[in-house]
């Protein structure tokens, strides 16, 4: 891999990292209270953010695919698409 890509890569990994552990969070806490109402007793989406960013620093495999997940799910369409691309020629 040439160093320009890795550097690309890198960023593109980080800004998805920033966007699981930043964004997903307060996301899911708005979905959930439409779905399912308050969470832990009328608490804020600050509540469930830090409940999962303590989980992600205690290693709890569900919090570190939460964070890790938008890059996943990238992962995921690159090969789908390469595959797709591979299976046309």
């Amino acid at each position: 891999m040439q160093s320009r890509t890795i550097k690309r890569e890198i960023a593109i990994a980080a800004a998805l990292f920033a966007a699981g552990l930043l964004l997903l969070p307060p996301a899911i806490y708005w979905v959930g209270r439409q779905v399912a109402g308050d969470y832990a007793g009328g608490t804020g989406p600050l509540a469930l953010a830090n409940q999962i960013w303590a989980d992600f620093m205690q290693l709890e495999p569900a919090a570190w695919l939460l964070v890790l997940s938008p890059y996943v799910l990238l992962q995921l369409i690159r090969l789908i698409g390469r595959t797709w691309r591979a299976r046309s020629v």
